[in-house]
């Protein structure tokens, strides 16, 4: 128990893959984006995984222990580090324009598949200092209003249509990014303006942490642009739209068909494990810190990482996130194997949960 928190150290493999590649060039560009969607996928389909839960006892102790959260805090030095050394190295005149490509997608990987899913644990922690270090990561993904809309939009409207962030049963990936991206955007502006309008607090003010946030997006992508170069701005711009759009990946995939009952057309029923889709797959589950258990983080939101449970009763993603994620991308085949494990799913539970 005591070195269980080793194993979220493959967060570390990871970032330096990514370094590797920045630093080797040639074909070397391309490993990250093999080992994350190609080898980790072809491993969670034959390896075992497991639905064990801590105990209570297990739990406090878990709860406690500091070493889980600095391992989510040193995403935030790393991240920065890696954004650094990126800036310098994708300038390089020497690069191929397919070395460029494969260096922009690497880095966009440490953006959405390390540094957003940190933010996204950090963004509901309860202290100033972990939602500051929230709001940093997803400043490097140029996605700072998701920590608006996540915590007041998305938690309370999950698995409706009112959530811009649920993907329908039927919605192509392709389509939910045009609409999840555009219609969150604007819901983080209207929760933010709805909360000042309650303490009648101008919308110009340093109190208004959407336009706060938005123009330090601005200014952060311009000091790019004024220290690196034009060329290098829009490469960083490409690599944090490669970031959000694979936040905007999982979103799609952890709530794909599965609705809650309006009751007497007047309020929802509760979050409830059945709302969101589980997968219990090892490397999806360490590599982001717990995500993939994401019934029981939509039930309490507060619950640390590495205290996140299986429910029995919530529905079970044929693979893990990675594979999930890249089937995504071919609507037919996702659709034959999510259509297949939803009618297995309503079967089981009598599809309360589903669209």
């Amino acid at each position: 128990m005591a070195l269980r928190f080793v194993k979220y150290g493959s967060v570390y493999f990871s970032i330096s893959i990514i370094v590797a590649s920045l630093i080797l060039g040639g074909p070397w560009v391309f490993v990250a984006p093999i080992y994350v969607f190609m080898l980790i996928p072809l491993l969670e389909l034959v390896l075992p995984y497991s639905e064990q839960n801590l105990d209570k006892a297990q739990e406090e102790i878990a709860k406690k222990d500091v070493k889980y959260d600095l391992m989510v805090w040193s995403v935030v030095p790393l991240q920065y580090a890696l954004l650094f050394f990126f800036l310098n190295r994708i300038g390089d005149a020497s690069l191929t324009w397919w070395e460029i490509a494969g260096m922009i997608f690497s880095f966009g990987i440490a953006c959405g598949v390390l540094g957003i899913n940190a933010a996204h644990e950090l963004g509901h922690r309860n202290t100033w200092y972990e939602q500051t270090m929230s709001k940093m990561l997803l400043l490097t993904s140029l996605y700072t209003h998701f920590y608006i809309e996540h915590n007041r939009g998305h938690h309370k409207n999950v698995s409706t249509d009112e959530d811009p962030a649920s993907s329908r049963r039927g919605e192509t990936i392709y389509s939910f990014f045009i609409r999840s991206v555009r219609d969150g955007w604007f819901s983080a502006w209207h929760l933010e303006s709805e909360r000042l309008k309650k303490t009648n607090t101008p919308f110009f003010s340093l109190q208004n942490e959407m336009l706060v946030l938005q123009t330090l997006q601005f200014l952060f992508v311009a000091a790019i642009g004024i220290v690196w170069g034009w060329k290098v701005m829009l490469f960083f711009i490409a690599a944090g739209t490669i970031g959000f759009l694979l936040l905007e990946t999982v979103n799609y995939i952890e709530h794909y068909g599965l609705r809650r009952r309006k009751i007497e057309d007047a309020y929802y029923e509760k979050v409830m494990p059945i709302h969101s889709w589980n997968s219990n797959h090892p490397i999806g589950r360490i590599m982001l810190f717990e995500l993939t258990r994401h019934s029981d983080h939509h039930y309490i939101a507060g619950r640390k990482y590495q205290v996140l449970r299986h429910f029995d009763d919530s529905p079970q993603m044929p693979t893990g996130y990675p594979g999930m994620m890249v089937l995504s991308f071919f609507p037919p085949l996702f659709f034959n194997v999510m259509h297949k494990q939803i009618q297995k799913y309503k079967e089981a539970v009598g599809g309360e949960a589903l669209a």
